[in-house]
């Protein structure tokens, strides 16, 4: 079954547009290739947007160049007011803009207005940032002449976002780089180009003038990215996937030498001491793991408990998820929601699978429900030995397996095991130890005594092969910049 936009609009109260935006235009592409649409609660197609060929994705490229000069040279202020006008906006349409994230995307609708509330907020944080994009002037320790630093737009940007944060990661992209005055050729998933068609509107409405964001939907990622990397105009490359496909777009963006952030994988530990508050552990646990539904880089992918407080934390942890209604996002009470296709549920079954094998005890859940559309029951592993194969993946679903341990240092030894390092999580009430397990734990971003750490004001990103560079506060509009330095002698 295929529904109408008609029957979108009417769901939703949202008009979204599905063709291309290029150049301030919506268009078909050069083919008029389509892409279905689909409802992950339903498995029907919802809606059909333009399919891009790579010409199509080269116009985009050219929009942006030629309108990069005339918004480089906007005076901040303005930048900022188009920026803060999206704010605005966005707010304005939140519930329309999450009922049609619940459609394509699958998650409940609590997470999906949590989710509008903070995309927006890049936008108005980015509309402040704007104004803030500072250099320096000394003087040459000999003596001399100055030393001047400013700071320039690196230029086009090609932005590219999944499908879990449909919103909030394309926002978080376009908001600093508008703000430095980039222009830009965003790429959605393809499971979820709705969302971000819809954003795209809104900064048309917001004054944003025409080249400045560009829209490419495309059912091949790699004709896309062969595309945009090839062309000497791109000069920033910011991405949000899996590192497997990051390693792909390094190698490619080599070739230009583009400027590329990466905002890779995760595995995130969730470390539980015998001091910890048992309450507000279950509670940050429970956002950690099930925020968006497990389908998350920062959400808690392995959970090591202390043997002391082990039985309370497993049993309780257990009980809150099978108290959660599961169904259709957009059913009254939701809480939980299917996963985004049958890939990825059929990924996390093997996984539980596999655990259950190696000697893991289902405590609850652990298998797919019998209903239509992707859904997979919340469920609690225990007793999972620390080599698990489970421990080594980023599961992506409502799925947590607990690892007994004794010692601190075993704690931050199994932790530390993986070659991610996006957010661990940390409870215990012992001050001392927190910062001293922060310290030791390879990861980009810590939360000690917090389950969510995601902030538009913060530095978001990881170490090892969890990413390159920062997203969110002041350090995210640096990465669209380029550091200038004149030698001048007055």
């Amino acid at each position: 079954m295929t529904g109408t936009m008609a029957d979108l609009a009417a769901t939703t109260g949202i008009e979204v547009p599905t063709g291309l935006l290029i150049g301030g235009q919506w268009t078909k592409g050069r083919d008029g290739g389509l892409i279905g649409v689909t409802d992950p609660a339903t498995e029907e197609t919802i809606a059909e947007v333009a399919d891009a060929t790579a010409e199509d994705t080269l116009d985009a490229v050219s929009a942006a160049s030629a309108a990069l000069p005339g918004w480089a040279a906007t005076a901040p202020r303005e930048r900022a007011e188009c920026l803060r006008r999206a704010w605005s906006l966005m707010i304005a349409k939140s519930d329309a803009l999450a009922r049609l994230m619940v459609l394509e995307n699958g998650k409940a609708l609590p997470d999906a207005r949590s989710e509008v509330t903070y995309a927006a907020e890049f936008f108005r944080w980015y509309a402040e940032e704007a104004v803030r994009v500072e250099g320096s002037v000394l003087t040459a320790p000999s003596g001399a002449n100055r030393i001047l630093v400013t700071r320039q737009p690196v230029g086009v940007s090609v932005l590219i976002t999944p499908w879990n944060f449909p919103a909030a990661m394309a926002t978080r992209k376009i908001g600093p780089a508008l703000a430095a005055g980039c222009t830009v050729v965003l790429k959605p998933a393809k499971e979820t180009p709705l969302t971000a068609l819809a954003v795209a509107e809104i900064l048309q409405q917001a004054g944003v003038p025409d080249g400045v964001v560009n829209v490419v939907t495309t059912s091949s990622a790699s004709r896309f990215s062969e595309a945009v990397l090839a062309d000497p105009r791109v000069r920033k490359l910011s991405f949000t996937g899996s590192t497997e496909v990051g390693r792909i777009l390094l190698k490619a963006a080599a070739t230009n030498v583009i400027n590329c952030s990466m905002e890779l994988g995760g595995n995130a530990p969730f470390l539980i001491f015998e001091d910890a508050d048992i309450s507000a552990a279950l509670d940050g646990a429970f956002l950690a793991k099930m925020r968006n539904g497990g389908e998350a880089c920062t959400a808690a992918n392995r959970f090591y408990v202390h043997e002391a407080v082990a039985d309370e934390f497993t049993a309780a942890f257990a009980a809150r998820l099978e108290a959660l209604k599961v169904g259709p996002g957009l059913d009254e009470g939701t809480e939980l929601g299917p996963l985004v296709n049958e890939d990825t549920r059929s990924k996390v079954a093997s996984l539980v699978d596999e655990a259950t094998s190696a000697g893991s005890r289902v405590v609850t859940g652990g298998s797919v429900p019998d209903r239509r559309g992707y859904f997979y029951a919340p469920t609690v592993l225990d007793n999972v030995p620390p080599g698990a194969g489970i421990l080594g993946e980023e599961i992506f679903g409502p799925v947590a397996p607990i690892v007994r341990f004794s010692s601190e240092s075993d704690a931050v030894s199994w932790a530390n095991n993986t070659e991610y390092g996006l957010v661990s999580y940390v409870y215990t009430r012992d001050l001392r130890r927190s910062l001293r397990v922060a310290e030791a734990l390879e990861a980009g971003m810590i939360g000690i005594n917090r389950g969510v750490v995601s902030d538009p004001a913060a530095p978001f990103g990881g170490v090892k092969q969890s990413g390159i560079g920062r997203e969110g506060g002041h350090d995210g509009l640096l990465e669209f910049t380029e550091t200038k330095y004149i030698a001048v002698d007055w």
